[in-house]
């Protein structure tokens, strides 16, 4: 039977491989990795945002269900003689990654507002908390380059990064910490906390499935918008010239979800949640200025990038929506009163 090796996050320590075989995707979850990033280590504490167990236990528990949502069905969780876990999962059919559709993505961000804006959501004591702030600021970055004009004036920033994108960038960065405070004083509810493109799959049904529960937990109301909008583009996985429309419906969506869970609050501070949470990419802005310069350019699961002008084209167009919510985050944190 043959085996398809799956494109993943190779850097993080909880994975142990991802294939598929048979009609089944088999995913091993492992704390024995001692090959992976300090930033990308396995943890033991239930609550860190990169806990080892945890994607078994939503599994087991059915917490997707519990919360309203899609997601694979289960077919078995081992424990193996290595002590790793190995699960096997449906192999979902559908659109899924590049093939989605800014309907799709909108629908995902339907679905996740009909699950947070549920007055019954799970509390279990393996659920992250301090996602965002912990890993948001656990991303290695040379910060001094933010401040090298030499930096900003290689050639695939100079074409793709103008002067006023770097002005909302530095200000992104020295607003971290505000950011970060207003997104742990907005109202709470359970995230997935990783949703993107290649973890969304609409089945012909209309189904939105959603992948990889790893980071499950404690977030802000709004904060999986916030990380699903930019996110669709940075990899070249929907253009980018959608981002505007997206950034749109999305949020209309999501907002609707809500409702119609019952949530009747002020849909401000869902929106503050949302452009608060451009917070999380920071980080990237160095990260574009440390490779822009680099024989090779890569992408997600260590897959060369084919055109580093697209690459560089998408990842600016992301970061200037992240600039202009922090904008509007910071006009927002002061109407609602939030300092």
């Amino acid at each position: 039977m043959p085996v398809e090796r799956l494109t993943h996050n190779r850097s993080n320590g909880v994975t142990g491989g991802i294939w598929r075989e048979g009609g089944v995707v088999h995913k091993i979850l492992t704390h024995r990795r001692d090959d992976a990033p300090g930033h990308w280590s396995s943890s033991a504490d239930p609550r860190h945002w990169n806990y080892w167990r945890r994607e078994a236990l939503a599994y087991r528990s059915g917490l997707p269900g519990r919360l309203g949502l899609g997601a694979p069905a289960v077919l078995d969780v081992r424990e193996t003689g290595e002590g790793d876990i190995e699960l096997l999962l449906e192999d979902v059919e559908g659109r899924h990654s590049s093939a989605l559709s800014v309907e799709d993505v909108v629908a995902t961000a339907r679905a996740l507002g009909r699950s947070q804006g549920r007055a019954d959501l799970p509390r279990d004591p393996w659920l992250s908390t301090g996602f965002l702030r912990d890993y948001s600021t656990s991303r290695p970055a040379e910060w001094h380059l933010l401040d090298d004009d030499r930096a900003w004036s290689q050639r695939l920033i100079e074409d793709h990064f103008p002067r006023e994108l770097r002005e909302g960038l530095l200000r992104l960065h020295r607003d971290r910490e505000r950011l970060l405070s207003i997104m742990e004083a907005l109202p709470r509810t359970v995230c997935h906390l990783d949703v993107w493109p290649n973890n969304i799959v609409r089945r012909p049904n209309g189904e939105v499935v959603l992948l990889d529960w790893a980071f499950a937990g404690d977030g802000a109301l709004g904060e999986d918008i916030g990380n699903l909008v930019p996110d669709c583009v940075f990899d070249l996985l929907l253009p980018h010239d959608v981002l505007d429309e997206l950034d749109v419906r999305a949020t209309r969506a999501y907002l609707e979800g809500l409702r119609e869970a019952g949530w009747s609050g002020d849909e401000r501070v869902v929106r503050l949640g949302i452009c608060a949470g451009a917070v999380k990419y920071d980080w990237l802005t160095v990260r574009s200025l440390e490779t822009a310069s680099a024989d090779r350019h890569r992408g997600y699961g260590d897959v060369t990038t084919a055109d580093p002008d697209a690459g560089y084209a998408a990842r600016a167009a992301g970061l200037s929506l992240c600039a202009r919510w922090t904008r509007e985050a910071t006009d927002l944190a002061h109407t609602l009163g939030l300092h």
